[in-house]
């Protein structure tokens, strides 16, 4: 079994504290915000769309887990200029990888969270920036 430090990393803990340098812009018309039920962790999403409907503009606030908060900072590093489907797929595929029924999904800098995989409470945090960037593009509530 893995360990606890195993799980929280230098990796993990530089790219939690990079959550601050994506603060979310009032200007921006999206908000969306998650919850994992396992943890307690939530995360909301700010964001701006183009005329394209891909994501501009994104930025994350979290009452989070170190896990959540770097989470949050691999997703929000590589949203820009996707589409609500790119950001569903991803959420589909990365659910699919923590129930061990994959590979790592294609998102850059997943790898540096793989460690938490082996901790089932820490999957809601890994999932709550897609989810609360799914509930601003599209309106619909999430919970992990």
């Amino acid at each position: 079994m893995a360990s606890v430090g195993t799980l929280y990393t230098p990796e993990v803990l530089a790219l939690a504290t990079g959550l601050a340098g994506w603060r979310i812009d009032d200007v921006w018309p999206y908000r969306g915000t998650a919850r994992s039920a396992s943890c307690g962790s939530s995360l909301t999403v700010g964001l701006a769309t183009g005329g394209d409907d891909r994501i501009s503009h994104i930025g994350g606030s979290a009452q989070a887990c170190a896990i959540g908060q770097a989470s949050a900072v691999i997703m929000l590093r590589a949203a820009v200029g996707r589409s609500v489907a790119d950001i569903a797929c991803a959420e589909s595929d990365i659910m699919r990888w923590l129930a061990g029924e994959g590979a790592l999904p294609d998102w850059p800098g997943l790898a540096v969270i793989e460690p938490a995989r082996a901790f089932p409470g820490r999957h809601g945090a890994i999932l709550l920036c897609w989810r609360a960037a799914l509930a601003a593009l599209t309106g619909i509530p999430a919970g992990a």
